[in-house]
């Protein structure tokens, strides 16, 4: 009976404790509604507040607003018979060129959809942006640095059609979020841009450049301890850190920062146990010493793929919102 006792006693402390730890960080977040959405800093309390519809989920196929047309199924590479693909979305009736925000997904360069990023696509097309979203080629089709070049091409086919899509060519910025944050970065940056890889169709000089970058919790230095051992990324290297340390330095966006880099915005999860938070902290770090506008927001509490949470939805769209009319739009 005491030992009964005892177990009772001790599942209730746990259940108080995760009662506790549910309530307390939208509390926190009603009384500071300016401030980033406090998350519940370890998983349990995290699923239990999305299980019991405490926090709700995006809807991640919202309709196509009726103001909103979309161009899909657009072909920007061929790749030995492979079409590589990319949508655009567009307010209807628009009469000058907007400037355009493109998406790139996450997945791990293992798997995803450009379709993954419609929430973003079809909120920010409502107020007047064109946006768009690609595809490209996973590792098991082909490793690095093959994604890199699908989107470095894409990035040239993006220059060369703003007329037809009516989009500013000199007004682009560049969003991804994990695994495509990396891509976005690295194209935002200029990969090897002083040479055309082996596999692209861009040429080594482009006449326009990127106005700005988006970087939702991606990996930014590949040469960090957490990197190199990290199963994913060997996966994507295709080869250990032992065996070719310079394909972890070329595939590591932060050593393409420049002082003529474009303005960065940061959104990262202080608990992302996948890509730890002392990633963004390591581009911030490389951003400010070279005097590059960034605005930095680490949300606390959240893990990786933080934004499938509504409320975390909100903030990232808000603070997108405030940083693309500072440094896209104008």
């Amino acid at each position: 009976m005491k030992i009964l006792k005892k177990v009772l006693k001790g599942f209730l402390l746990l259940l108080v404790t995760l009662i506790f730890l549910m309530l307390v960080p939208r509390i926190w977040s009603a009384l500071n509604p300016q401030k980033a959405p406090m998350g519940y800093f370890y998983y349990p309390p995290t699923i239990a507040a999305v299980f019991t519809g405490l926090e709700s989920l995006i809807n991640k196929t919202p309709d196509i607003p009726e103001n909103v047309e979309a161009f899909k199924n657009v072909a920007y590479k061929n790749n030995n018979g492979r079409s590589l693909q990319m949508d655009f979305y567009r307010p209807k009736g628009m009469t000058k060129p907007a400037p355009l925000l493109v998406f790139i997904h996450g997945g791990g360069w293992r798997g995803g959809d450009r379709a993954d990023y419609l929430v973003y696509l079809t909120h920010f097309a409502k107020l007047g942006y064109v946006t768009a979203t690609v595809s490209y080629r996973f590792v098991k089709e082909a490793p690095y640095p093959a994604c890199v070049n699908d989107i470095m091409d894409a990035v040239h086919f993006i220059f060369q059609n703003g007329e037809k899509y009516n989009y500013d060519p000199d007004r682009i910025c560049l969003i991804g979020g994990s695994a495509g944050s990396h891509l976005a970065m690295l194209a935002g940056y200029g990969w090897k841009q002083q040479v055309a890889p082996f596999d692209s169709i861009q040429p080594s000089i482009e006449k326009h450049k990127i106005k700005a970058v988006v970087e939702i919790y991606g990996p930014t230095d590949f040469t960090t301890e957490y990197a190199r051992n990290h199963p994913t990324i060997t996966g994507f290297i295709a080869h250990s850190y032992q065996e070719a340390p310079q394909l972890y330095v070329e595939a590591s966006p932060i050593n393409y920062v420049t002082k003529a880099s474009p303005p960065t915005l940061i959104l990262h999860g202080t608990r992302d146990m996948l890509v730890p938070i002392s990633q963004a902290e390591l581009l911030k770090h490389k951003l400010d010493s070279l005097g590059v506008v960034n605005v930095y927001c680490p949300v606390p509490g959240w893990p990786h793929t933080m934004d499938i949470v509504q409320r975390v939805n909100n903030y990232t769209k808000k603070v997108m919102g405030d940083f693309f009319e500072k440094y896209v739009k104008q």
